[in-house]
């Protein structure tokens, strides 16, 4: 039987983050209740990082619960499968929780009421299969990252082929305020987290799970001890609260005393990093076949009549998923799917929840606390709350200047858009949006490098091309006209 030893906790919490109000009750004190069926179902091709998915449906096609509507479309996305059954309506745009506000494409459906399953072939025993078949399963049932980044999970298993993984990371921190989905997921169903788990260090070759859960969410320490006790190759560890804990390289370094390389993966260490709603996808499409079709989001704020947790459908519209709490209580200042410190602000409730989405809020005025941004104090408040050790206002002073460059030389690409300096920030300066601007505009250049790069190739070839075409040309017209001078002397001459 192994037996693992836990580094100390690193006391960090002068060194970085910060810790605002948590705002978890009265949703983290409730059960997980179903959402039930809404009348429309929206499935976002892209609801993952990477490349949107493909439609394998078309207009008027009747679907089963559970299957497949729209396969990968590279190495980095996820098949997407039908939350219910009924008949696609339409294939195009629709609105989509993205910091732009553009539309995005979609497959609506219109649920036919039966909810009737397409046959599923789970797995008795899925600790038997070979590392690589966890793998493809896992893809097959379009398993993406629970904790908000929605990366393919497939992707993450199949590090244990390329790089030596020596420990699994299960991050229940949930530092985000409001959100209280996952320690309800763990209360509740803690059983297939840590099977998941076991499941998720099979595919990688590890030998250890680290399940890090802050200390403010006591019931689910508890129920994850119960829950992991048979199994001596997973421990749950209780961390500190403090925002950003739940970000990977945090977390890793929290439990483990070590940090990625700048630019690096977690996989550089030997660790592969998945949340706890991800680890009982993973179980549940394994054991019982299911693709991953809903997921508990927890639906708060000051606006909300009746915060509470709820099991929903992805594809399930905001403004059903806000009706279902109770509807709201006053005029929001702000909708935001996600958390209030990484999630994104919308405007229209017809916005159908992803794979990834944690939670639907409705802050108010006060919640919010808006006010116009004023010049920097050179406090160096930014400085210190900036987890990874970065110069906020250097970077946004450089952005602002127009030298994107020179931000991303001072770490730009390292930050987490976490949101920490600017909550800190005395002076209100909107840094994120500074960084998030910058980063975009960094990926628009890349792009647009990239495709003057094609056109300078395509040029070249074609030049190229005519060059040789001209060359063959003439040397065509000078075997010819030789051949021709030749015939013409051999009739002379006879």
């Amino acid at each position: 039987m192994a037996h693992f030893v836990i580094p100390p906790i690193r006391h960090l919490l002068t060194r970085w983050g910060i810790h605002p109000d948590a705002h978890k009750f009265p949703a983290a004190d409730l059960g997980i209740v179903d959402a039930g069926l809404p009348p429309l179902i929206v499935l976002p091709l892209a609801q993952q990082a990477g490349a949107p998915a493909r439609p394998v449906v078309k207009v008027g096609e009747h679907v089963l619960k559970g299957q497949r509507v729209a396969d990968p479309a590279g190495a980095i996305s996820a098949a997407v499968h039908a939350s219910t059954s009924g008949t696609v309506i339409a294939i195009g745009e629709a609105p989509m929780p993205h910091p732009s506000g553009l539309p995005g494409l979609a497959i609506s459906l219109r649920p036919d009421g039966e909810d009737r399953w397409v046959e599923l072939h789970g797995d008795p025993y899925p600790i038997r299969l070979e590392p690589a078949e966890i793998s493809r399963r896992v893809a097959e049932a379009g398993v993406v990252g629970m904790g908000g980044a929605a990366f393919p999970a497939a992707v993450k298993l199949a590090l244990g082929q390329r790089s030596a993984i020596d420990t699994v990371i299960l991050n229940g921190s949930e530092c985000e305020p409001y959100l209280s989905c996952d320690d309800r997921v763990m209360r509740e169903n803690a059983a297939d987290i840590i099977e998941g788990s076991r499941l998720i260090m099979r595919a990688t070759g590890a030998k250890r799970v680290l399940v890090g859960i802050e200390d403010n969410k006591p019931e689910a320490i508890d129920a994850m001890k119960v829950a992991a006790h048979p199994f001596p190759e997973v421990s749950v560890v209780k961390i500190p609260s403090r925002y950003p804990m739940g970000a990977e390289r945090q977390l890793i370094y929290t439990l483990l005393g070590v940090e990625p390389p700048a630019g690096g993966r977690a996989a550089d260490v030997g660790v592969v990093v998945h949340n706890v709603g991800t680890a009982a996808a993973v179980w549940r499409a394994l054991r019982y076949g299911e693709p991953l079709i809903e997921r508990v989001v927890t639906v708060a704020g000051g606006a909300i009549a009746s915060p509470r947790n709820l099991r929903a459908r992805v594809g399930t519209p905001l403004q059903w998923l806000i009706d279902r709490a109770g509807g709201l209580s006053r005029q929001p200042a702000r909708m935001v799917v996600g958390g209030p410190m990484m999630g994104v602000a919308v405007g229209d409730l017809d916005i159908p929840i992803g794979k990834g989405a944690s939670g639907v809020l409705a802050l108010t005025h006060a919640e919010v606390g808006e006010r116009e941004p004023s010049a920097c104090i050179r406090c160096g408040s930014c400085v210190s709350a900036c987890p990874v050790g970065l110069l906020p206002l250097e970077m946004a002073n450089r952005i602002h200047a127009g030298e994107l460059g020179q931000a991303e030389d001072i770490g730009l690409r390292d930050c987490l858009t976490c949101g920490a300096c600017g909550y800190v920030c005395p002076s209100r300066i909107p840094l994120v949006q500074y960084f998030m601007h910058a980063r975009g505009e960094l990926v628009a250049l890349e792009r647009e490098g990239k495709r003057l790069d094609r056109v300078r190739e395509l040029t070249e070839a074609r030049s190229g091309r005519l060059e040789r075409e001209a060359r063959e040309k003439a040397e065509a017209q000078a075997r010819r006209k030789a051949e021709r001078a030749a015939a013409a002397k051999k009739e002379t001459a006879a």
